[in-house]
């Protein structure tokens, strides 16, 4: 519906995202994304949180999230739940900060049943 609607969304796979960050850091890169995760209308993490984060990923995950707080959207897809999401950011501090920007203003959609992919899998289904 958002791209329907001419704005400008971006889907990144949260671990892909992090190495991009990390090799923008390393060609000077790094403003230049900064500046386009800020100013997209609508910016989807997928498998948010499925690994661990290390203190710079965390560190770079806050300042995406501080660019966008109240200004734009942002769509968080995971199988974590919310709960083991503080245990996976190792920092206290950082963790609190990234929970604080996404949860406390979030519409939460949990989705219950069995997944598309296997209900639709030629391995699942039954032979005629």
């Amino acid at each position: 519906m958002a791209c329907q609607a001419d704005y400008n969304v971006r889907y990144q796979r949260t671990s892909r995202l992090l190495q991009s960050l990390e090799l923008a850091h390393a060609d000077g890169s790094y403003p230049q994304l900064m500046r386009k995760s800020a100013r997209t209308n609508l910016l989807i993490f997928d498998d948010w949180l499925r690994d661990p984060l290390s203190r710079s990923q965390a560190r770079d995950l806050l300042e995406i999230l501080d660019d966008r707080y109240g200004r734009t959207a942002t769509l968080v897809v995971t199988q974590v739940p919310v709960a083991e999401w503080h245990s996976r950011i190792p920092d206290p501090t950082l963790s609190d900060a990234i929970l604080d920007r996404l949860i406390h203003n979030a519409y939460r959609l949990e989705l219950t049943g069995e997944s598309m992919r296997k209900i639709h899998s030629p391995l699942t289904t039954e032979p005629s």
